[in-house]
C-alpha cells in the first residue's frame, strides 16, 4: 500500500491577510518549510529549513478546526516557498471541504493545482518568474528592500498585464522604508506605469500573528 503523502509544516494559525489585495480578510495560514531562495529582508527566515510531518488528513483537519473557532473561508498556503512541496492534494482537499486557496509564491517554481489567488512575489536576484505566471497570477508584490532597482520595477510591471496590480510593500514600517516606498510610487505615476499600488504588512501594524 503507497504511504500517503507528507508534508512538512512549521506552522498553522487562524488571522487576517495583512497583504495585498485580500488584505484584511479572515485567513488560515498553512506556513511549510522550506525555501529555494535566502533573501536578506526575509521576516520568517524559520520556514527555510525544519518543520514537523504532517499528513494532507491531519493539515485539513486543523484548517476544519480553525475554521470553526475563527470563521475563515480562506486558506493561504506560504513559506518559505510552498511550490517546494506537492501541496496539489492538499490543495484539492482544501477546496472540496469549501475552503478558497490563495498560493504565495517567489515565482521561480512551477506546479499545477487549484488555487483561487495567486500571490506572486518576484525576489533578487533577477526577479524572475516563470511565463506561466503572466497568466496566473491575481497580484504581484516586490519587497522594496535595498536590492529593488528602478530598472527592477519597470521589469516586472512589464512583465505582468496591467490589469494585475503591482504592489509595492514596505520592507519595515520605519520612516526610511516608507520615503523609499514612496519615490517609487511617485516616479511610477510620473513614468505612466500603470496599476503600481502601495503595500503596507497591516498584521505588523496591528501586531496580529
Amino acid at each position: 500500500m503507497p504511504r500517503p503523502p507528507i508534508l512538512k509544516i512549521v506552522e498553522i494559525f487562524a488571522s487576517l491577510q495583512g497583504e495585498g489585495e485580500r488584505q484584511g480578510e479572515p485567513t488560515l495560514f498553512v506556513r511549510l518549510a522550506g525555501c529555494n531562495l535566502r533573501c536578506r529582508f526575509c521576516d520568517t527566515r524559520r520556514a527555510w529549513t525544519g518543520g514537523r510531518t504532517a499528513s494532507i488528513e491531519s493539515v485539513t483537519a486543523e484548517c476544519l478546526r480553525l475554521r470553526d473557532r475563527s470563521g475563515a473561508e480562506w486558506v493561504c498556503l506560504t513559506g518559505g516557498e510552498p511550490l517546494l512541496q506537492d501541496v496539489g492534494r492538499l490543495a484539492r482537499r482544501l477546496r472540496a471541504e469549501g475552503f478558497r486557496v490563495q498560493v504565495e509564491t517567489n515565482g521561480r517554481l512551477e506546479r499545477r493545482l487549484p488555487a483561487d489567488w495567486w500571490t506572486v512575489s518576484p525576489k533578487p536576484p533577477g526577479y524572475g518568474t516563470r511565463p506561466v505566471y503572466k497568466r496566473k497570477a491575481s497580484e504581484v508584490k516586490l519587497v522594496v528592500s535595498r536590492e529593488l532597482t528602478w530598472a527592477a520595477i519597470r521589469r516586472v510591471r512589464a512583465a505582468f498585464p496591467a490589469s494585475i496590480p503591482l504592489r509595492l510593500q514596505l520592507e519595515s514600517n520605519s520612516q526610511v522604508s516608507l520615503i523609499r516606498t514612496l519615490g517609487f510610487l511617485e516616479r511610477a505615476a510620473k513614468d505612466g506605469l500603470p496599476n503600481v499600488r502601495l503595500g503596507v504588512q497591516l498584521h505588523k501594524i496591528l501586531r496580529l500573528p
